[in-house]
């Protein structure tokens, strides 16, 4: 399923303190482009309000209740705005809460919210964001909060920047960049980090990049090839400080070859103020059979 015919139905975390707006916003846009609906979802997970391993169910009543009515209240601001929504309040960790919503509603996308560059720190920041990326049935679209500040604000009509590097998840990111640039009208730029190999062989990847990856300069929507060297993430960065582009796109690998708890995805993650659209690879006909089977039983 393309990235276009997927995106009927966009979940949206929300913690109601502010945090949301960002990716509310930009949630907004994608569901005006592609004539989709925005299910708002609340995880209330009792960790996070008492250091004990039971919550008192009358506590969990009113966080509930008072959840559900500023959802309302958002829900009721997008249908004005002509976008279908609803709201959805569940108990339990926010990641496993929205890989639930998503695949209930056979979501398209994922949009959460991190508290960007003057957040709590790069741990915090991309710490639900990664694990989303690595169990999510769709992409995930982090939005800092100032993600649309100062120096960083995007220019008018920014391009979309596709991060390309080679795994099992580069058609599917082709493919959703392609739709994004076709939707809003904007450039695509496809960045290649060039390896130290490629550097010092004095090879410029950018005249084969396109026709390798199968992007192909399209009249519905203009195409440029950009390399710089270095490490992947930071090539990313600075590119980012260069284009100011509106939206990152990267194909992201179900399982991270980088050591440590955490991998490239999540350093694009901590460190972007530009919203990052992880998109890991499509799934197996077999998966997708099993999936349709399980909708269809649940049901």
């Amino acid at each position: 399923m393309s990235f276009a015919t997927g995106m009927k139905t966009i979940v949206v975390a929300t913690d109601l303190n502010g945090q949301p707006e960002a990716a509310l916003e930009y949630a907004r846009k994608l569901a005006a482009g592609y004539g989709a609906r925005i299910v708002l979802a609340h995880g209330i997970d009792p960790v996070d309000y008492a250091a004990v391993d039971t919550v008192p169910g009358r506590v969990l009543k009113g966080l509930t209740e008072e959840a559900r009515a500023a959802l309302e209240k958002l829900a009721g601001d997008l249908l004005r705005e002509g976008i279908p929504s609803h709201s959805e309040v569940r108990q339990g960790a926010v990641a496993g809460m929205l890989v639930d919503v998503a695949r209930q509603y056979v979501a398209g996308l994922i949009v959460i919210g991190t508290h960007g560059m003057q957040g709590a720190g790069a741990v915090i920041v991309g710490a639900v964001a990664e694990q989303l990326v690595r169990l999510a049935p769709c992409p995930v679209l982090a939005v800092a909060a100032d993600w649309n500040a100062g120096e960083f604000r995007p220019t008018p009509g920014g391009p979309v920047l596709l991060a390309m590097e080679r795994n099992e998840a580069t058609a599917a990111a082709v493919a959703t960049a392609h739709s994004l640039a076709e939707t809003f009208h904007r450039t695509l730029l496809v960045l290649h980090a060039r390896g130290p190999a490629e550097a010092s062989a004095f090879l410029n990847p950018g005249a084969t990049t396109l026709e390798e990856f199968g992007i192909q300069p399209s009249g519905r929507f203009p195409v440029r090839c950009i390399v710089k060297d270095g490490n992947p993430a930071d090539a990313i960065v600075d590119a980012i400080a260069q284009f100011h582009p509106c939206i990152l796109v990267v194909g992201v690998k179900r399982a991270s070859d980088t050591p440590g708890p955490h991998g490239t995805a999540f350093a694009l993650l901590a460190r972007s103020r530009v919203p990052v659209l992880c998109v890991p690879p499509e799934p197996a006909p077999a998966v997708l059979e099993r999936e349709a089977c399980t909708t269809a039983e649940t049901e």
